[in-house]
């Protein structure tokens, strides 16, 4: 009895905290971002502090999901985040793995599906803060590397898309690509959550039997020239980079379920 109590209280608060967040993201699109508009002339201060604005508004978000008990979470080697023009590689079990990576993130860019640019709960945060979307082909790849220069810090699923429940994870190579071209090193994320919950095609209101527990595992960085030999052109280590990619990934995501 106490259980199904439980369970349905979690059902209960997750809409709860699901509402509070598309009603957040239209107040900052009506109201916060235009504000700042007229008192920021500057398109590059103006962007700046729109991160800092949607950071906070994360961390209070994960506050709020964890005070209601939908979820709980602990993050490891937070200070590794604390530094700039991070390229930042996670992989994605769940919906709000992005929410954990720009909450603790300072000036955090990301690349974005192009749907949330659309999304009336979405666009306006998207827009204000110039993230990156996924439709821009090759150019995507120079704003990426543009905004790691600037100073951000770029957060990058290589997956694209949530990890599938099963199979294998297949990696696309932009953040290969990034590193590679840009000659950046990586700042590998290993996200774990158990019981898994918002996974792909997960619905919402169907929450696991017991409260969820995230772990954010911040790794050290990891050159190009660890994980692709050295000497090899551009084509031949962006593929090498993803392969080693995949396969660190896999390894840690079959440790997970160990």
């Amino acid at each position: 009895m106490v259980e199904r109590l439980d369970r349905a209280w979690r059902v209960c608060a997750t809409g709860l905290c699901f509402s509070s967040f598309g009603v957040g993201g239209l107040l900052l699109r009506v109201l916060v971002f235009p504000l700042l508009t007229l008192l920021l002339w500057s398109p590059a201060s103006r962007q700046r502090v729109c991160k800092h604005v949607v950071r906070h508004a994360f961390r209070l978000f994960l506050l709020l999901m964890r005070a209601v008990g939908v979820i709980r979470y602990e993050v490891l080697h937070p200070e590794r985040l604390r530094r700039s023009g991070l390229l930042i590689v996670a992989n994605h079990p769940s919906l709000i793995d992005v929410i954990f990576l720009v909450a603790l993130t300072r000036q955090a860019d990301c690349v974005v599906k192009s749907g949330l640019a659309r999304n009336p709960f979405t666009r306006g945060p998207v827009r204000a803060t110039g993230y990156v979307c996924n439709d821009s082909g090759a150019g995507m790849v120079d704003d990426c590397i543009a905004s790691l220069r600037a100073g951000n810090n770029l957060v990058i699923f290589p997956e694209g898309t949530r990890t599938p429940a099963r199979g294998p994870l297949r990696l696309q190579r932009g953040a290969a690509n990034i590193a590679v071209r840009g000659g950046f090193a990586l700042t590998p994320v290993v996200i774990r959550c158990e019981p898994p919950t918002l996974a792909k095609g997960d619905k919402w209101y169907r929450v696991p039997a017991r409260r969820p527990r995230y772990v954010i595992d911040v790794r050290e960085d990891v050159g190009v020239e660890r994980w692709a030999r050295p000497g090899l052109d551009d084509a031949l280590a962006v593929r090498q980079l993803t392969q080693s990619l995949s396969e660190f990934f896999s390894r840690e995501v079959r440790r997970e379920g160990a």
